[in-house]
């Protein structure tokens, strides 16, 4: 069997809310067996991540993450993704990388959003002026169609010139109050301090965390993660790996407990009351590229 090459054209046969159904189906399958290892050279990354599903497959993607990239107007991010079937173990698909990460890093956050948020959020503020942050306005908007959005960035240049791009798109240049007005915040910033503050939140607010995934990196504090109902997409890629949740449970200020449900949870995975502030940390996986490759394997060859 030759395998399929899934090229980034493929995007305009994918649906965010078909997306996340998959996403939330595949987690009634059998639990992902997943490898990750991730590999340091200073402030550069690479991330080796496997993943296999009993009925769904398995995935192996190679990362690397260079932050200074775009200085030389590469991408931050690249590597591929290849899919091979659950019966033989036979390539199946070679998928573009770029195509997974868009999909999978959104989609994420849009399932967590759809679980967790309240569902009349009208005001949704992007906090970080790149690439995910474009993508998570692009998803929120098939669940939250009715949504306004405004974005905050450190460079407020940086967050103009998106705006520039993206009819509507309002600039804050108020962090704080930009926070209490919004019904969701997506935090999607390469932060190794945090950016969101405890103290800003209001009862009612969705909070998705999907910037940092080092040890040393974190986006909100501790009294933001204390103050919420805390969720994450997996316990085994955010606890003991991501520095959201690692460096306080280091410093005794919360506990892997803390974590009330991760998408295996099922029902648990829900809002109670319109007036709770929920958060969920997006660690990703191995197992959701898997899943994310799965669906746009399918979808591509529905398209042909």
């Amino acid at each position: 069997m030759t395998p399929a090459i899934v090229p980034f054209e493929a995007d305009a046969h994918l649906d965010w809310i078909a997306l996340t159904d998959a996403i939330w189906q595949a987690h009634s399958l059998p639990k992902a067996h997943i490898s990750d290892s991730f590999l340091y050279r200073g402030d550069d990354t690479l991330l080796l991540r496997s993943a296999w599903i009993n009925g769904l497959g398995l995935a192996v993607k190679a990362a690397t993450v260079f932050p200074e990239n775009p200085a030389s107007d590469l991408p931050r991010v690249n590597g591929g993704v290849s899919l091979f079937g659950d019966d033989h173990g036979l390539l199946e698909a070679v998928v573009d990388f770029h195509l997974v990460t868009k999909w999978k890093t959104a989609g994420d956050s849009l399932l967590a959003a759809r679980r967790l948020a309240r569902p009349d959020s009208r005001n949704i503020l992007i906090i970080g002026a790149g690439t995910v942050g474009a993508n998570m306005i692009d998803a929120y908007s098939a669940a939250f169609p009715d949504a306004q959005f405004t974005v905050w960035n450190r460079t407020t240049a940086r967050a103009t010139e998106m705006a520039a791009d993206i009819p509507g798109l309002k600039v804050a240049t108020d962090l704080p109050e930009a926070v209490a007005q919004a019904d969701i915040i997506c935090c999607a910033t390469m932060s190794t301090e945090p950016v969101l503050r405890g103290a800003w939140l209001q009862p009612g607010q969705h909070v998705d965390l999907i910037g940092a995934y080092r040890p040393d990196m974190r986006e909100a504090d501790t009294e933001a993660l204390t103050r919420a109902r805390l969720f994450v997409d997996s316990r085994e890629t955010t606890i003991d790996h991501i520095g959201e949740l690692k460096l306080p449970i280091a410093a005794g200020e919360i506990t892997p407990d803390h974590v009330i449900a991760d998408f295996y949870d099922g029902a648990a995975f829900a809002r109670q009351t319109p007036e709770e502030i929920t958060i969920c940390k997006n660690g990703g996986g191995a197992h959701l590229d898997l899943m994310v490759s799965r669906y746009i394997l399918e979808a591509w060859r529905a398209a042909q």
